[in-house]
C-alpha cells in the first residue's frame, strides 16, 4: 500500500542497499527478488497521458497509483485502498490522495459506472489504471499492489509501526486508545482496517492506511533494519507486485529520495447516495477537477479540465 519515496517497497529496499560490506549480498538478493517475483509488465509501453515514458535521470516529476487488495495475493480481487502519490523532485515534495473505493466512477474499457474498486477485479492492474488517469485527467507512470493479509508481514519486518490516534475504538478484538501507539503487524492491519466507528467512514480508514504506510516508509528507512534485511525482503516478495524493475527502484532512489520529507496529504470529498439499492460515494465534478488540478500541476503538466478520449468515447457509444 503506499505510499513512498513514493513507493513502500522502493523506498524500504534502496536504503537497504546504501549499507557498508553488506551491500553486494544485498544488492543481489533485493535484483532477484524484485526482478523475479515482485516485477510484473503491464499490457502498455508507457501511459497515454504522456508522449514519451518518463526519464528519472532527468529527474521529471512522475506518479504512482498503489493498490491494497483484499485477497491473499496480489493479482485478483478488490482494492479496499486506492492511492495516488505524484513526486516532484524540484521542490521535493510529495502529494497523497486516497480515493475512496466506493467512489463512483466509469470503469475504463467497460463504459459503465461502477465503483472504483471494482477496475481492478474486472481488469487488473491495467484497467485500474486506466480508470484513474481518466477519472483524474493525470498520467499514472508506476504501480504497486499489496495484498492486505500480507500487509501485517510487512509492518512485523520493519519492526512495527508508530501511529498517532485520534479517538479511542475497539477493532479485531484490539483497542486502541486515543494518542501515539506503537503496533505490531497484527495491530496494524486492524488499525488501519476500521472504519465503521469513524464518523468519516472510508476517508478516516484512509488516513490511518496512510499513517501505516508513512510508518513503514521510516522505519524501512532507517539503517538498523539491515538486521531484518531478510525478513523485509520475504514479506515484499511475497505480498507486492509492481511495474517498477530494479533498476528503476534505483533511480528513484538516487534522484527521488529526499521527497519523502515534505508530504502533503489532499482529501476527495463527496456524499453518499443509493443507486438501484446499491450505495456509491458521488464525488462533483468541480471537486475532481479541484483534485485534477493540484495533481497536474504538481507533475508540471497544463492545468485544464479533465480529457476526454475520443477512442474511448467512441467505444463506450458503441
Amino acid at each position: 500500500m503506499k505510499k513512498a519515496l513514493i513507493i513502500l517497497g522502493s523506498i524500504m529496499l534502496v536504503f537497504l542497499l546504501a549499507v557498508g560490506g553488506y551491500a553486494f549480498y544485498l544488492y543481489k538478493s533485493v535484483q532477484s527478488t524484485i526482478d523475479s517475483q515482485m516485477h510484473t509488465a503491464l499490457d502498455r509501453d508507457k501511459t497515454d497521458k504522456r508522449d514519451m515514458e518518463v526519464n528519472m535521470d532527468d529527474r521529471e516529476p512522475l506518479s504512482f497509483l498503489l493498490l491494497g487488495v483484499d485477497a491473499e495475493d496480489s493479482v485478483s480481487g478488490r482494492t479496499d485502498t486506492i492511492m495516488v502519490v505524484t513526486v516532484n523532485p524540484d521542490d521535493e515534495s510529495m502529494r497523497m490522495v486516497s480515493i475512496p473505493r466506493d467512489t463512483r466512477m466509469e470503469i475504463a474499457g467497460r463504459g459503465t459506472q461502477d465503483k472504483v474498486n471494482h477496475a481492478y477485479a474486472f481488469g487488473g492492474a491495467d484497467m485500474a489504471i486506466a480508470t484513474v488517469e481518466n477519472y483524474l485527467d493525470i498520467p499514472i507512470d508506476y504501480f504497486l499492489t499489496v495484498n492486505m493479509d500480507g500487509f501485517k508481514e510487512m509492518v512485523d519486518s520493519v519492526g512495527g509501526v508508530t501511529v498517532y490516534n485520534d479517538f479511542s475504538f475497539r477493532q479485531s478484538g484490539y483497542e486502541f486508545d486515543e494518542g501515539e501507539l506503537f503496533l505490531d503487524g497484527d495491530q496494524a492491519l486492524a488499525y488501519a482496517r476500521m472504519r465503521k466507528e469513524d464518523s468519516r467512514g472510508d476517508l478516516g480508514r484512509n488516513d490511518r492506511q496512510r499513517q501505516i504506510v508513512n510508518g513503514m516508509i521510516k522505519e524501512g528507512a532507517q539503517l538498523s533494519s539491515v538486521t531484518r534485511a531478510e525478513s523485509i525482503l520475504d514479506a515484499l516478495g511475497n505480498n507486492m507486485m509492481t511495474n517498477l524493475t530494479f533498476d528503476k527502484m534505483i533511480k528513484l532512489q538516487q534522484n527521488y529520495r529526499d521527497a519523502r520529507h515534505n508530504q502533503e496529504t489532499m482529501e476527495i470529498e463527496g456524499s453518499g447516495e443509493r443507486i438501484d439499492g446499491i450505495w456509491y460515494l458521488q464525488v462533483p465534478d468541480n471537486e475532481r477537477e479541484r483534485i485534477s488540478s493540484e495533481l497536474r500541476a504538481h507533475l508540471g503538466l497544463e492545468d485544464g479540465a479533465v480529457a476526454v478520449n475520443d477512442e474511448d468515447s467512441d467505444e463506450d457509444e458503441e
